[in-house]
């Protein structure tokens, strides 16, 4: 990395935490969790390098001359704010969001009954009207939001890894969740896309294959409202969260999960409350080319072109899928 980078870094990260008693990125132990100040300078190091990346990308597309003016309710459903502690939380399904929302509860003091985020059930942070959204704020509040004074978190995860997650919990499961989708999605899959269907699984709708999943999602009069909008669990994040919008100034990684929630949760000035490190590591990386391999090359390619957004604007490639990019 070079000085300029370097010096930039340096300065912001104390215009961030300059509010924040003592000197920047004091060493830690939240919930007997260490936090050095030399792993919080490190991942905030590259947290920038992401910044800058994604804010060269949305130049590139020409999504930077959009504003807060230009965005629906809809578009602002997955943002959560705490304005006492001045954060926004962008939430991606499949990307952690329930153990956020748990800690988010506990900031919030919206859960009483102990300390530990694993506690508070999952479906309880779910539940709708348990957060203040960005839509819910007035228009000087959300200009307030894109201030230095904010801290605007947004979780990412490769987009394909995301997908194969998101059919492997909602369509290849056994939980209530999984069925759920089975009974609605799983069986619409079927009945439109699979010849010669026996009766338990147009009835059923629980063995739908991956290479079924993806022509779906090709196929935007089955599975786009309107045509225009996936299912969260496999929405384009660029849709969910808008980036080149709302400028994350924190954009964290699944692969670096309990690295970048240290430093969304210390800029937010939080104090003994860290991201759960019973955090349950995902199989699913490992399994990517397991399920990828057999689809054919031009399905993958139109999945690509679906999620390019996210490809350019996060910095994911196709290597691990393909062991090969698209020229």
């Amino acid at each position: 990395m070079n000085e300029h980078v370097q010096l930039f870094a340096i300065l912001l990260l104390y215009t961030f935490v300059g509010l924040l008693a003592g000197a920047a990125f004091e060493d830690g132990n939240n919930n007997n969790v260490k936090i050095t100040k030399q792993s919080l300078e490190l991942t905030q190091t590259i947290n920038i390098q992401r910044q800058e990346l994604m804010q060269r990308q949305c130049d590139l597309m020409e999504a930077s001359r959009q504003s807060i003016e230009d965005l629906t309710e809809l578009q602002m459903d997955h943002m959560i704010v705490d304005k006492e502690h001045k954060l926004l939380y962008c939430y991606v399904p499949k990307v952690a969001c329930t153990n956020w929302k748990r800690v988010l509860m506990l900031l919030t003091g919206k859960w009483q009954n102990g300390t530990d985020p694993l506690q508070i059930p999952g479906s309880l942070a779910h539940s709708v009207g348990m957060f203040t959204k960005f839509y819910d704020l007035t228009e000087e509040e959300r200009s307030q939001v894109l201030s230095e004074d904010y801290t605007r978190f947004i979780l990412v995860r490769h987009p394909f890894e995301r997908l194969l997650s998101a059919y492997r919990n909602k369509l290849e499961g056994g939980s209530p969740s999984a069925r759920y989708f089975q009974s609605r999605v799983g069986r619409q899959i079927v009945r439109e896309l699979r010849q010669g269907a026996s009766n338990e699984s147009l009835e059923q709708g629980n063995d739908v294959q991956f290479g079924e999943f993806v022509e779906y999602l090709l196929r935007p009069e089955l599975s786009r409202v309107n045509q225009t909008d996936y299912n969260e669990h496999w929405e384009v994040i660029a849709k969910l969260c808008n980036p080149c919008v709302m400028k994350y100034n924190v954009v964290g990684k699944y692969d670096t999960l309990l690295d970048d929630s240290a430093l969304a949760l210390y800029l937010s000035g939080t104090k003994n409350l860290t991201f759960p490190t019973g955090h349950k590591p995902s199989s699913t990386k490992a399994n990517l080319r397991n399920y990828f391999d057999p689809l054919p090359i031009g399905a993958i390619r139109r999945l690509y072109e679906i999620y390019e957004e996210d490809f350019r604007l996060f910095d994911y490639g196709l290597d691990d899928v393909l062991g090969f990019e698209f020229g």
